[in-house]
């Protein structure tokens, strides 16, 4: 079966996929709280209780009624009587009044008749009597309950990510599991006869497979599960095997290689061949990235990725990280944009979509320099990995001057 091939602009391509294919959570799963990091909350959390449960010390010092302590100063101390120890993890067994203290450690509750602590270094104990050098005022020194989280106060939204942060405040309300949604399963192969997996002996004229790698690792990062499924050869038969083989356990399948137009790309052929609606992006309009190829075989969605390792990988980044992120619950992250000044002329391929791979750089008056990253020949593997992010050119203009201000997408937030 021939696939006729037509190329799509980038906006066109994005919105088509958009139509056939509009991903959602796949399900909710409740995990053990200690393995949902970097999972997607599937509910709301409301707390049950107050955090902290009940007043506590936020000093080492004593309990005092706060009324007992006016008047305290560093030449008139304040005599109280102490009347016994309130340690942290257990029931105060004394009760304040008038005139009387306890000593009591951070973190411990506060025992009943007391409204303010006075820290230790503002005292002197002498046998069972303490001088107050200081007054404080109600409360003072005193963490209230639910000074932290109230009871019925929303502490989590439905959508957010979990990380130590939030999972140390479902541990606070006494969570053991969570309600999460379910991760997204991406099938990862190779194609092409000189690809060798890592780890193989490597024959003259084979390379190790790159994309299989730096894929299945893009998918971690965009909150999927990858599935690796190995390296297979230029051959129908053999594609439609893997592919079904793929399809099967896998919420989506991301193939690199066997897209272009030579006699051994035959992915196209073989995609449509696979169930429908088949193929409906058959080539883009960019630079990098132009043999893409997409499909949608019985409600999954396929991407044929080109072979060169930056292609692959700048192609999914611009659309099927969108794609797994939503199928993981997660919002879609907007891309991280800053300006910065073209290093050297820059010009895109006529009547497509370009996207530039550059390095940042401060100049000597400090300004933010995008400079190009050499691409390089077509088995370059370090072009991506020495960027920063790309500078994108639209179809109809002619260049991008040297000096000019533009904007780079980056890859991942900048620290400097």
């Amino acid at each position: 079966m021939k696939v006729f091939r037509k190329l799509l602009t980038f906006d066109e391509a994005r919105r088509v996929i958009q139509q056939h294919f509009k991903p959602k959570p796949l399900g909710v799963e409740e995990v053990p709280l200690l393995e949902a990091h970097n999972r997607v909350l599937a509910e709301g959390i409301n707390a049950t209780m107050d955090i902290p449960p009940f007043n506590r010390s936020t000093v080492d010092g004593y309990v005092v009624k706060a009324e007992d302590t006016f008047g305290a100063e560093e030449n008139k101390p304040i005599r109280l009587n102490v009347c016994g120890m309130v340690n942290i993890g257990e029931l105060p067994k004394v009760k304040i009044t008038c005139g009387t203290t306890a000593e009591i450690v951070t973190g411990a509750p506060m025992p009943e008749g007391a409204d303010a602590v006075v820290m230790v270094e503002h005292t002197v104990r002498k046998n069972d009597e303490v001088h107050v050098y200081n007054a404080v005022a109600k409360d003072e020194n005193v963490m209230k309950a639910g000074a932290d989280i109230q009871k019925g106060e929303t502490v989590l939204k439905a959508g957010q990510q979990l990380h130590s942060r939030e999972i140390g405040a479902l541990a606070a309300l006494g969570l053991a599991k969570v309600r999460v949604y379910s991760v997204p399963r991406a099938a990862v192969l190779s194609t092409g006869a000189e690809i060798v997996e890592p780890g193989k002996e490597l024959s003259r004229g084979k390379i190790y497979d790159i994309n299989a790698y730096s894929l299945s690792t893009a998918v971690l990062e965009s909150g999927g599960k990858p599935l690796y499924l190995g390296v297979f050869p230029d051959d129908m038969a053999e594609l439609q095997k893997a592919l079904k083989h793929a399809l099967a356990p896998a919420d989506i399948v991301i193939t690199s290689g066997g897209v272009s137009v030579g006699p051994k790309d035959v992915m196209p052929q073989t995609l449509n061949s696979l169930g429908k609606p088949g193929v409906i992006v058959c080539g883009i309009a960019t630079k990098p990235g132009k043999p893409t190829t997409v499909a949608l075989i019985d409600g999954k969605p396929v991407f044929s990725l080109p072979g060169h390792p930056t292609s692959a990988l700048l192609i999914f980044h611009l659309l099927v990280r969108p794609i797994i992120q939503g199928m993981a619950g997660r919002k879609v992250e907007k891309a991280l944009k800053v300006k910065a000044f073209a290093a050297m002329r820059m010009f895109p391929a006529r009547g497509r979509r370009t996207f530039i791979m550059v390095k940042l750089k401060r100049d000597e008056l400090n300004r933010l320099i995008a400079e190009p990253v050499p691409v390089g020949l077509s088995g370059a593997i370090t072009t991506l990995a020495k960027a920063d992010g790309f500078v994108e050119i639209a179809e109809n203009q002619q260049f991008i001057d040297a000096d000019e201000e533009v904007t780079v997408h980056l890859f991942r937030r900048r620290t400097t």
